[in-house]
């Protein structure tokens, strides 16, 4: 097996002391979920298990918000969502055993909707989107709690929308990768024609794989259509990342057009119990790691920090010239390359 050396310095006491890391040479993909709104990351966890177990780094994250952050939910806003994503991206890409350059980002509903605009921002290699969200590109710093009523979404979300009308739309058009698009056959929040605009904006995808899941409804009520959800994204991703079989052509515009079809997944996956303790030993491990950080009597690894490559810092230009337009304070990164603890 190939490997690969990596300079790194340890911090003693108050010097630091050269060493090399020498890894197995090859990187593994990684896959981000983005969980939806009135969702967490919990909703994630037994999938990202099972692609882990596959040779896969998973992150799940709580979008702030939710979760421990719940107390924020009437106030934050998407331009807080799509940070929150950016500084979760780069944190998945910079660990050690990550492929940079082979990441997946799953989002469902506002989650989709917010990995559509990452694809804009960071290399993705494959983008699955479940029931993906749509708003309109006004009033991004109003509160997304507010944006029903503001944007009268449930008229808005039942119109043909155009990609140069969208800055989520654009983005997809823009994407060069592997697209999974899944719909709930009997979703009430996200209308049909939403699913629509984002096959059609897919043009330049990949591949194009487009599922339904038959008689689901938004929030995948019921263990058989969770089961089915985890079966078509576990296979979809094994074959995609791991190159199972050829891509399937992107679907033309009369395509999307049509009334959508029931398509059975080729196999059913169990869904474990979600671990609702899950989080916790991985919390204290965490502050306990802090604690030992801070007492300055145990060395610990200091990567040096990874030069940020050109896409990179288009895409971050790209991203300050939105925020300035907008009245935006501006995004927040972690370096490529570096780990953050």
């Amino acid at each position: 097996m190939p490997t690969r050396d990596e300079p790194v310095y340890l911090r003693v006491d108050k010097e630091h002391i050269l060493g090399t890391l020498i890894m197995p040479g090859t990187l593994i993909p990684g896959v981000l979920f983005v969980h939806g709104w009135g969702g967490d990351q919990r909703q994630y966890l037994d999938r990202a298990r099972e692609l882990s177990a596959l040779g896969c780094v998973c992150l799940t994250f709580d979008l702030r918000g939710h979760a421990q952050t719940k107390s924020r939910y009437e106030t934050v806003s998407r331009e807080e969502g799509l940070r929150d994503i950016l500084v979760a991206y780069d944190f998945l890409a910079a660990q050690h055993n990550v492929d940079a350059d082979s990441i997946a980002v799953v989002g469902s509903s506002y989650g989709g909707y917010l990995a559509a605009l990452l694809t804009a921002l960071r290399p993705v290699k494959w983008l699955a989107l479940r029931a993906p969200a749509l708003y309109k590109d006004a009033d991004w710093k109003l509160p997304k709690q507010k944006l029903h009523g503001a944007q009268q979404l449930e008229f808005y979300r039942r119109q043909p929308v155009r990609p140069e009308e969208s800055r989520a739309l654009r983005a997809c058009a823009a994407f060069a990768g592997d697209v999974l698009i899944v719909e709930s056959e009997q979703d009430l929040v996200i209308p049909h024609q939403v699913v629509v605009n984002y096959r059609e904006a897919s043009v330049n995808a990949r591949s194009l794989t487009y599922r339904v899941i038959p008689g689901a409804d938004h929030a995948l009520t019921g263990e058989a259509c969770q089961r089915a959800y985890t079966s078509i994204l576990i296979t979809w991703l094994n074959e995609m990342v791991f190159g199972a079989r050829p891509a399937e052509p992107a679907v033309s515009a009369a395509a999307a057009n049509a009334a959508p079809v029931a398509l059975q997944p080729p196999r059913q996956i169990p869904l474990q119990p979600a671990q609702q303790t899950a989080l916790q030993p991985a919390h204290q491990q965490q502050n306990d790691q802090h604690h030992d950080d801070q007492s300055g009597d145990t060395a610990r690894i200091v990567a040096p920090s990874a030069a940020v490559g050109p896409r990179r810092q288009r895409a971050d230009h790209d991203e300050d010239q939105y925020d300035q337009k907008n009245g935006s304070k501006g995004h927040v990164v972690v370096p490529f390359g570096g780990k953050t603890r």
